[in-house]
């Protein structure tokens, strides 16, 4: 019983640590990489609660260092898939009528888990398991994951604040009911706060959930979950299945009592989904949401008043971080003719001091991608554009599989604006750049607008406002998170909603009050308190 209106502690973002040499934070978190790196991990699949061992293994192993066995974890098959539905859809009788604040709670309680008790495990989870470097499993892992829990509840209190207006002799009211059915979390590799983050918040807002996280990204995806049965998240609400996509999402995503899709992956397999879903749409009770971010082709256009030091840091920062594994890298640049020489020479001189190697270095600026499928498929598109005639590598290039999986940072200079590099995803740190004559700079900007299916992330640097406002305008369809002099990754809970819509999704901002509209069934009760009891009118007279 509700016996007050409660309100949550108002968010900020978590701070991030600076791991600085000497820094409490620092030695702790060396030490949990040790003792990770150390000790195998056994991961189980949980459905109500209950840990199951299948048998059917996958390894887990560092991006960095083929040798380093960080363990197991136990595969998921079509009827444990089926299985953690009913689990969903058991536990939603109890978590849907849970009352608003003890939802607030928990979820409050694994914020603070996590950046406190549990930071360094799972800092030290995302670096040796998903190849970040010390500073971007911080952003991401820790802060960002934090900043998700704690906002999510802030926008959750003011769903539930939003009524409608009132008249004399009536009371109306807005009920903010979960989905029907349960809801299906297909997570990505590349972002832990992600990967917490779709089955989180439906489960926020009263829906019951299960969750299949990407194969190599299932050990940080585990720890989030155990913070979350620590903050008291009762057995059913989430259940985590591991396994693969024909074994686990086909028999999800055509199930009757599917009530909605939180996805975030590649373009390609969220058309599949979605197409599944619609090939069983009549036997299905409801019509599921279906909630996805893709891919993208992130762009940073300059203008001839562009800051050079500035650009280049962007370019360097905005498509090298994290390998350029993040699906708002800057894989494209558009620069016009007059500000090209300083920029290339600024550009090769930061890259050149830019370090790659192990996340157990702390001065590695980039280190090993993901697994061996993606250094194949970047290598290959390297070697394409190597053998292209309009294109040329200016640095980097290589890849080296001996011992990790390496990929040098590479710089591609395309005479061709639609040459495959300067269309395509590649999600990897390979930026392609295209020099433009100073005098095109709006033909250019129409240039970028269509040649990618893309619309996600883009910047433009210039110190012309009337640049900037032409740039605006014409790129207003081209991107969902677009920065004016910054790079275009790196969006903040709170502060940069984000989502792209064409090709890279359906724009339901993640880290905003949409997103978590997406995942209740509105109600609205009109009470009257004083009922006519004739039924005719006056105009009748």
């Amino acid at each position: 019983m509700n016996l007050g209106r409660h309100i949550p502690p108002y968010p900020r973002n978590e701070p991030v640590l600076s791991y600085a040499p000497g820094t409490m934070e620092r030695s702790r978190l060396q030490d949990e990489l040790h003792a990770i790196a150390a000790t195998p991990v056994e991961i189980p699949v949980v459905i109500g609660g209950e840990r199951i061992r299948t048998g059917d293994l996958g390894v887990l192993r560092a991006p960095h260092d083929h040798a380093i066995d960080l363990g197991r974890f136990h595969r998921a098959d079509r009827a444990l898939a089926l299985k953690a539905a009913d689990a969903a859809l058991a536990a939603r009788a109890s978590w849907s009528r849970t009352p608003l604040e003890h939802r607030m709670a928990i979820f409050l309680k694994a914020a603070e888990l996590l950046s406190c008790r549990y930071r360094a495990r799972v800092n030290a989870v995302a670096m040796l398991s998903l190849g970040k470097t010390a500073h971007q499993a911080e952003i991401d892992a820790v802060c960002e994951m934090a900043d998700f829990f704690r906002f999510n509840v802030q926008f959750m209190h003011e769903i539930y604040g939003m009524q409608p207006e009132n008249a004399p002799n009536a009371w109306n009211r807005m009920e903010w009911r979960p989905l029907e059915g349960f809801v299906f979390a297909a997570t990505p590799f590349n972002f832990a706060s992600i990967a917490g983050n779709l089955p989180s918040a439906p489960a926020m807002m009263g829906n019951t959930v299960v969750w299949k996280p990407a194969s190599s990204a299932v050990y940080p995806a585990w720890v989030i979950l155990e913070v979350l049965e620590e903050a008291g998240l009762p057995p059913g609400v989430i259940n985590f299945v591991p396994g693969s996509g024909a074994a686990v999402g086909d028999p999800l995503l055509s199930h009757p009592e599917l009530a909605g899709v939180h996805f975030t992956g590649s373009t390609e397999t969220f058309r599949r989904m979605w197409q599944t879903i619609s090939h069983n749409i009549k036997p299905a009770h409801y019509w599921p949401r279906i909630v996805g971010e893709t891919g993208g082709k992130d762009f940073v256009f300059a203008h001839a008043t562009a800051d050079v030091p500035a650009l280049s840091t962007a370019l360097v920062r905005g498509a090298f971080e994290y390998q350029g594994q993040k699906c708002s890298a800057a894989s494209r640049a558009y620069i016009p003719a007059s500000l090209w020489p300083a920029l290339r020479e600024r550009l090769l001189s930061d890259l050149a001091r830019l370090r790659m190697g192990p996340v157990t270095d702390f001065s590695s600026f980039m280190t090993a991608v993901i697994d061996e499928s993606a250094f194949d498929a970047i290598r290959g598109e390297i070697e394409g554009a190597r053998r292209d005639p309009s294109c040329e590598i200016l640095h980097g290039g290589g890849c080296d599989g001996s011992r990790g999986w390496y990929v040098e940072p590479t710089v591609i200079l395309a005479s061709d604006p639609g040459s495959r590099t300067m269309a395509e995803e590649i999600f990897g740190p390979v930026l392609t750049i295209f020099v433009y004559p100073d005098e095109e700079f709006v033909k250019t900007l129409d240039l970028c607008n269509r040649t990618s299916p893309y619309a996600l992330t883009g910047a433009i640097f210039s110190r012309d406002r009337a640049a900037i406002e032409v740039a605006d305008q014409r790129l207003r369809d081209a991107a969902g998170n677009f920065y004016i002099n910054d790079k275009p990754t790196g969006a903040v809970v709170g502060r940069q909603p984000f989502g792209g819509a064409r090709a890279s999704g359906t724009n339901d901002k993640a880290g905003s009050l949409l997103n978590l509209l997406r995942w209740v069934s509105p109600r609205t009760i009109k009470e009257t308190f004083d009922p006519p009891t004739e039924f005719t009118y006056p105009f009748m007279g």
